[in-house]
Protein backbone atom coordinates (compact mmCIF):
# COMPACT_ATOMS: atom_id res chain seq x y z
CA UNK A 1 0.00 0.00 0.00
CA UNK A 2 2.87 2.41 0.77
CA UNK A 3 4.36 1.98 -2.68
CA UNK A 4 1.01 2.62 -4.39
CA UNK A 5 0.35 5.75 -2.35
CA UNK A 6 3.83 7.12 -3.03
CA UNK A 7 3.70 6.42 -6.75
CA UNK A 8 0.24 7.93 -7.08
CA UNK A 9 1.31 11.00 -5.12
CA UNK A 10 4.31 11.77 -7.29
CA UNK A 11 2.44 11.15 -10.56
CA UNK A 12 -0.43 13.38 -9.49
CA UNK A 13 2.13 16.04 -8.65
CA UNK A 14 3.89 15.60 -12.00
CA UNK A 15 0.58 15.91 -13.85
CA UNK A 16 -0.41 19.00 -11.87
CA UNK A 17 2.93 20.71 -12.32
CA UNK A 18 2.97 19.87 -16.03
CA UNK A 19 -0.13 22.05 -16.40
CA UNK A 20 1.86 25.15 -15.34
CA UNK A 21 2.29 27.53 -18.30
CA UNK A 22 5.97 27.25 -19.22
CA UNK A 23 6.57 30.31 -21.37
CA UNK A 24 8.86 29.61 -24.29
CA UNK A 25 11.15 32.24 -25.83
CA UNK A 26 11.10 31.18 -29.46
CA UNK A 27 13.88 33.56 -30.52
CA UNK A 28 16.49 31.65 -28.54
CA UNK A 29 17.22 27.97 -29.05
CA UNK A 30 19.71 25.67 -27.37
CA UNK A 31 21.43 22.85 -29.22
CA UNK A 32 23.59 20.26 -27.48
CA UNK A 33 26.05 17.72 -28.80
CA UNK A 34 24.11 14.57 -27.89
CA UNK A 35 21.27 15.67 -30.16
CA UNK A 36 23.36 15.62 -33.34
CA UNK A 37 21.88 12.54 -35.06
CA UNK A 38 18.29 11.48 -35.82
CA UNK A 39 16.80 8.77 -33.62
CA UNK A 40 15.01 7.10 -36.53
CA UNK A 41 16.00 6.72 -40.19
CA UNK A 42 13.52 7.27 -43.02
CA UNK A 43 15.47 5.28 -45.62
CA UNK A 44 14.20 1.67 -45.38
CA UNK A 45 17.62 0.26 -46.30
CA UNK A 46 19.15 1.99 -43.27
CA UNK A 47 16.46 1.00 -40.76
CA UNK A 48 16.91 -1.65 -38.13
CA UNK A 49 13.61 -3.41 -37.53
CA UNK A 50 12.38 -6.29 -35.42
CA UNK A 51 9.07 -8.18 -35.32
CA UNK A 52 6.23 -7.21 -33.03
CA UNK A 53 3.79 -9.74 -31.59
CA UNK A 54 1.40 -8.82 -34.40
CA UNK A 55 1.99 -10.69 -37.65
CA UNK A 56 3.28 -8.42 -40.39
CA UNK A 57 4.05 -5.45 -38.11
CA UNK A 58 7.72 -4.55 -37.74
CA UNK A 59 9.06 -2.14 -35.14
CA UNK A 60 11.77 0.25 -36.27
CA UNK A 61 14.38 0.33 -33.53
CA UNK A 62 15.93 3.71 -32.75
CA UNK A 63 19.58 4.64 -32.67
CA UNK A 64 19.92 3.64 -29.03
CA UNK A 65 23.25 5.42 -28.59
CA UNK A 66 21.62 8.66 -29.71
CA UNK A 67 18.48 8.06 -27.63
CA UNK A 68 20.25 7.30 -24.38
CA UNK A 69 22.85 9.96 -25.09
CA UNK A 70 20.03 12.49 -25.18
CA UNK A 71 18.52 11.16 -21.98
CA UNK A 72 21.88 11.27 -20.19
CA UNK A 73 22.47 14.83 -21.42
CA UNK A 74 19.32 16.18 -19.76
CA UNK A 75 18.95 13.80 -16.78
CA UNK A 76 21.86 13.40 -14.35
CA UNK A 77 19.93 10.71 -12.49
CA UNK A 78 19.50 8.71 -15.70
CA UNK A 79 23.19 9.11 -16.47
CA UNK A 80 23.99 7.73 -13.03
CA UNK A 81 21.67 4.76 -13.52
CA UNK A 82 22.97 3.95 -16.99
CA UNK A 83 26.59 4.16 -15.83
CA UNK A 84 25.88 1.87 -12.87
CA UNK A 85 26.65 4.46 -10.20
CA UNK A 86 24.91 4.81 -6.84
CA UNK A 87 23.51 7.81 -5.00
CA UNK A 88 20.79 10.41 -5.38
CA UNK A 89 20.41 13.88 -6.82
CA UNK A 90 23.31 15.48 -4.92
CA UNK A 91 25.78 12.86 -6.16
CA UNK A 92 24.34 12.87 -9.68
CA UNK A 93 24.60 16.65 -10.05
CA UNK A 94 28.20 16.55 -8.87
CA UNK A 95 29.18 13.66 -11.14
CA UNK A 96 27.30 14.85 -14.22
CA UNK A 97 27.65 18.60 -14.37
CA UNK A 98 26.14 20.20 -17.45
CA UNK A 99 26.52 23.35 -19.50
CA UNK A 100 22.80 23.41 -20.16
CA UNK A 101 21.05 26.54 -18.94
CA UNK A 102 18.28 25.10 -16.78
CA UNK A 103 15.96 27.77 -15.40
CA UNK A 104 14.35 27.22 -12.02
CA UNK A 105 10.57 27.21 -12.18
CA UNK A 106 9.95 26.10 -8.60
CA UNK A 107 11.93 24.71 -5.67
CA UNK A 108 10.30 23.72 -2.38
CA UNK A 109 11.69 20.88 -0.27
CA UNK A 110 8.30 20.40 1.42
CA UNK A 111 6.50 19.51 -1.81
CA UNK A 112 6.24 16.03 -3.28
CA UNK A 113 7.83 17.38 -6.46
CA UNK A 114 10.49 19.51 -4.84
CA UNK A 115 12.19 20.97 -7.91
CA UNK A 116 11.06 21.95 -11.42
CA UNK A 117 13.37 23.30 -14.10
CA UNK A 118 13.05 24.03 -17.82
CA UNK A 119 14.95 25.04 -20.93
CA UNK A 120 12.98 27.15 -23.41
CA UNK A 121 12.79 26.24 -27.10
CA UNK A 122 15.08 23.27 -26.57
CA UNK A 123 16.71 22.13 -29.82
CA UNK A 124 14.78 24.82 -31.68
CA UNK A 125 11.57 22.79 -31.56
CA UNK A 126 9.46 25.65 -30.23
CA UNK A 127 8.64 23.96 -26.92
CA UNK A 128 10.50 23.73 -23.61
CA UNK A 129 12.02 20.65 -22.06
CA UNK A 130 10.96 20.34 -18.42
CA UNK A 131 12.60 18.44 -15.57
CA UNK A 132 10.78 17.40 -12.38
CA UNK A 133 12.41 15.93 -9.27
CA UNK A 134 10.98 14.03 -6.30
CA UNK A 135 12.36 11.98 -3.40
CA UNK A 136 10.18 9.17 -2.09
CA UNK A 137 10.05 6.61 0.69
CA UNK A 138 9.31 2.99 -0.20
CA UNK A 139 10.77 0.23 -2.35
CA UNK A 140 12.16 1.18 -5.76
CA UNK A 141 10.22 -1.00 -8.23
CA UNK A 142 10.48 0.33 -11.77
CA UNK A 143 8.03 -2.06 -13.41
CA UNK A 144 5.35 -1.15 -10.86
CA UNK A 145 5.95 2.55 -11.41
CA UNK A 146 5.61 2.02 -15.15
CA UNK A 147 2.16 0.50 -14.66
CA UNK A 148 0.91 3.81 -13.33
CA UNK A 149 1.94 5.42 -16.64
CA UNK A 150 1.10 2.68 -19.15
CA UNK A 151 -1.99 1.01 -17.68
CA UNK A 152 -5.23 2.88 -18.42
CA UNK A 153 -6.91 1.86 -15.16
CA UNK A 154 -3.97 3.15 -13.11
CA UNK A 155 -3.31 6.16 -15.33
CA UNK A 156 -6.89 7.41 -15.08
CA UNK A 157 -6.55 7.64 -11.28
CA UNK A 158 -4.08 10.53 -11.55
CA UNK A 159 -4.50 11.84 -15.11
CA UNK A 160 -8.09 13.09 -15.64
CA UNK A 161 -7.40 14.01 -19.27
CA UNK A 162 -6.40 10.53 -20.41
CA UNK A 163 -8.90 8.73 -22.65
CA UNK A 164 -6.84 5.84 -23.95
CA UNK A 165 -3.34 4.50 -23.45
CA UNK A 166 -2.36 1.16 -24.88
CA UNK A 167 0.70 -0.79 -25.96
CA UNK A 168 -0.61 -1.69 -29.40
CA UNK A 169 2.51 -3.42 -30.76
CA UNK A 170 4.76 -5.01 -28.13
CA UNK A 171 8.09 -6.33 -29.35
CA UNK A 172 8.15 -10.06 -30.06
CA UNK A 173 11.41 -10.64 -28.18
CA UNK A 174 13.09 -8.06 -25.94
CA UNK A 175 16.40 -9.82 -26.50
CA UNK A 176 16.37 -8.27 -29.97
CA UNK A 177 16.37 -4.84 -28.32
CA UNK A 178 19.17 -5.81 -25.94
CA UNK A 179 21.27 -7.02 -28.86
CA UNK A 180 20.60 -3.80 -30.78
CA UNK A 181 21.70 -1.87 -27.69
CA UNK A 182 24.87 -3.98 -27.56
CA UNK A 183 23.93 -4.65 -23.91
CA UNK A 184 25.19 -1.16 -22.97
CA UNK A 185 22.01 0.20 -21.40
CA UNK A 186 20.97 -2.26 -18.73
CA UNK A 187 18.40 -4.97 -19.36
CA UNK A 188 15.44 -4.07 -21.57
CA UNK A 189 12.41 -5.55 -19.81
CA UNK A 190 9.74 -4.12 -22.07
CA UNK A 191 9.57 -2.36 -25.43
CA UNK A 192 6.69 -1.55 -27.74
CA UNK A 193 4.73 0.98 -29.73
CA UNK A 194 2.11 2.79 -27.70
CA UNK A 195 -0.96 4.80 -28.60
CA UNK A 196 -2.26 7.55 -26.34
CA UNK A 197 -5.35 9.73 -26.67
CA UNK A 198 -6.51 12.57 -24.43
CA UNK A 199 -10.01 13.92 -23.86
CA UNK A 200 -11.35 17.09 -25.42
CA UNK A 201 -12.19 20.01 -23.16
CA UNK A 202 -13.59 23.55 -23.67
CA UNK A 203 -10.09 24.91 -24.34
CA UNK A 204 -8.51 22.26 -26.55
CA UNK A 205 -9.63 19.28 -28.58
CA UNK A 206 -8.30 15.82 -27.89
CA UNK A 207 -4.75 14.90 -28.82
CA UNK A 208 -3.18 11.62 -29.87
CA UNK A 209 0.35 10.26 -29.82
CA UNK A 210 2.23 7.32 -31.30
CA UNK A 211 5.35 6.54 -29.32
CA UNK A 212 8.05 3.95 -28.92
CA UNK A 213 8.54 3.22 -25.23
CA UNK A 214 10.70 0.93 -23.16
CA UNK A 215 11.81 -0.01 -19.66
CA UNK A 216 15.45 -0.56 -18.73
CA UNK A 217 16.46 -2.25 -15.47
CA UNK A 218 19.96 -1.93 -14.02
CA UNK A 219 21.99 -4.02 -11.61
CA UNK A 220 21.92 -1.33 -8.91
CA UNK A 221 18.09 -1.64 -8.79
CA UNK A 222 17.59 1.60 -10.72
CA UNK A 223 15.25 1.87 -13.69
CA UNK A 224 14.76 4.15 -16.69
CA UNK A 225 11.33 4.32 -18.32
CA UNK A 226 11.73 6.06 -21.69
CA UNK A 227 9.76 7.09 -24.72
CA UNK A 228 10.03 9.08 -27.94
CA UNK A 229 7.53 10.00 -30.62
CA UNK A 230 7.50 7.98 -33.82
CA UNK A 231 7.95 9.79 -37.14
CA UNK A 232 5.46 10.60 -39.89
CA UNK A 233 6.57 7.58 -41.93
CA UNK A 234 5.26 5.41 -39.08
CA UNK A 235 1.73 6.81 -39.36
CA UNK A 236 0.40 3.58 -40.87
CA UNK A 237 0.78 2.12 -37.36
CA UNK A 238 -1.95 4.33 -35.91
CA UNK A 239 -5.06 2.31 -34.95
CA UNK A 240 -7.21 2.07 -38.07
CA UNK A 241 -10.52 1.92 -36.17
CA UNK A 242 -10.04 5.27 -34.42
CA UNK A 243 -10.70 8.69 -35.96
CA UNK A 244 -7.46 10.63 -36.25
CA UNK A 245 -7.00 13.58 -33.90
CA UNK A 246 -4.59 16.48 -33.63
CA UNK A 247 -1.22 14.99 -32.91
CA UNK A 248 0.94 15.93 -29.95
CA UNK A 249 4.58 14.84 -29.89
CA UNK A 250 6.73 13.80 -26.96
CA UNK A 251 10.13 14.50 -28.45
CA UNK A 252 11.75 12.99 -25.37
CA UNK A 253 10.38 11.36 -22.24
CA UNK A 254 12.25 9.65 -19.43
CA UNK A 255 11.48 8.74 -15.84
CA UNK A 256 14.42 7.50 -13.79
CA UNK A 257 14.11 5.77 -10.42
CA UNK A 258 17.36 5.59 -8.46
CA UNK A 259 17.60 3.96 -5.00
CA UNK A 260 19.00 6.16 -2.24
CA UNK A 261 18.60 3.57 0.53
CA UNK A 262 16.90 0.25 1.31
CA UNK A 263 13.47 1.91 1.32
CA UNK A 264 13.96 5.25 -0.46
CA UNK A 265 14.60 6.47 -3.98
CA UNK A 266 14.83 9.60 -6.12
CA UNK A 267 12.72 10.14 -9.24
CA UNK A 268 13.62 12.40 -12.16
CA UNK A 269 11.01 13.01 -14.87
CA UNK A 270 12.01 14.60 -18.19
CA UNK A 271 9.51 15.69 -20.83
CA UNK A 272 9.63 17.75 -24.00
CA UNK A 273 6.09 17.89 -25.36
CA UNK A 274 4.89 19.64 -28.49
CA UNK A 275 1.14 20.03 -28.02
CA UNK A 276 0.32 20.35 -31.71
CA UNK A 277 -2.47 22.20 -33.46
CA UNK A 278 -2.73 25.97 -33.21
CA UNK A 279 -2.07 26.16 -29.48
CA UNK A 280 1.14 27.82 -28.31
CA UNK A 281 3.50 25.26 -26.83
CA UNK A 282 3.53 26.84 -23.37
CA UNK A 283 -0.09 25.71 -22.76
Amino acid sequence: MIIVQNYNAVLIAFATMAAIPFHCSNNVSLFVSSFSMPIFTQQPAMQRTTPSKTDGVEIELPDFDELFGRIKEVSPLAAMAIDGKEGGFAVADQMYSSNLNWKKVEANSRRTVHKIEKIDNFQGLGCPIVRFRSSLEGPCVGMKFAEFIMNIDERSKWDPQILQVDEIYPIYDVDAANIAMDFKYGDCKRLGIGYCQTKSNPIVDGREQLTLCGIQDFTNKSCVIWGTELEEWHNHLFPQDITRHTRAKSHLFATTLQPTGPTSFDVEYILQLEVGGNLPNFL
